[in-house]
């Protein structure tokens, strides 16, 4: 495993995690995940998702979006040491956090031993939409998966968007670590903005590469009803909707993490499985 640092178009540090089989003599398939709200690249099971990745063939990319509330000049930071970062972060600002990403993957295709013409890319919950987003707009993106993912981000109702442009922010609090974590109205201001660009509904009617949705029936973060309406309208011929009875948001995963769960062994084979296809 390799841990680098890259810097998005503002100059912004994006902490990634490279982890890839050492004896590899050929290229092999490229897997990129992104994490969701309120998460990081060492949450819970992240890493471990990754280390069994990159087990089975895969050179496998994790990274912290710029703006997510760690300190990304840390190796491998877990808190959330920058909540002014993550105050001013953007779906916006993820997005192109993801192209900057991709760029570097693809213009260092001779340091590694990957074949990025086989770029599969996956998110969790919030993630999950941002990837939705991505492989509409960019052609590089060749399969994708989804874990819990959100299917919009206009998820405010108008009380609460009438609060958040009267104080400037709100507040959401993070059961886990306690702390108050504000969200300016620039993020409220990109989803009106740029509806164009954040419709999650428009992008996955757009798709018609290999999709894989994998949904929990006791996820009551994101309703499983949002892996229905993607499967729904995404056209591609080659999709697949995966619903894990009694299952969570996470997986049964916890953070720090406490070992692996039947549903999440069910999650890592099934992505596997769909993408080696």
């Amino acid at each position: 495993m390799q841990n680098i640092k890259i810097k998005n178009k503002n100059g912004d540090i994006i902490n990634m995690d490279l982890r890839f089989p050492a004896d590899s003599k050929s290229k092999i398939p490229l897997l990129v995940f992104c994490h969701g709200f309120k998460g990081f690249k060492d949450w819970g099971c992240f890493p471990y998702m990754m280390n069994r990745f990159s087990e089975n063939g895969f050179f496998a990319v994790s990274f912290n979006f710029s703006f997510n509330g760690t300190d990304n000049e840390k190796g491998n930071p877990v808190d959330f040491e920058r909540l002014d970062l993550f105050a001013r972060n953007t779906f916006s600002k993820e997005l192109d956090d993801l192209g900057c990403v991709l760029d570097f993957l693809e213009q260092s295709q001779e340091m590694y031993n990957y074949n990025f013409g086989s770029l599969t890319l996956a998110g969790h919950s919030r993630g999950g939409g941002i990837t939705i987003l991505k492989a509409a707009e960019d052609k590089r993106i060749k399969n994708l998966v989804t874990l819990a993912s959100v299917a919009e981000f206009g998820r405010y109702g108008e009380e609460t968007k009438r609060m958040w442009k009267e104080k400037g922010f709100i507040e959401v609090l993070n059961t886990r670590t306690k702390q108050k974590m504000r969200m300016n109205i620039t993020l409220l201001n990109d989803i009106e903005n740029n509806n164009d660009r954040l419709n999650i509904a428009k992008a996955v009617s757009k798709l018609n590469i290999p999709f894989l949705i994998i949904h929990g029936t006791e996820d009551l973060a994101v309703d499983m009803s949002e892996a229905e309406t993607l499967y729904k309208n995404c056209p591609s011929t080659n999709k697949k909707l995966i619903i894990l009875e009694k299952a969570g948001h996470t997986f049964g995963a916890v953070h720090p993490f406490a070992g692996t769960t039947p549903y999440l062994e069910t999650v890592i084979g099934q992505i596997i499985s769909f993408t080696k296809k």
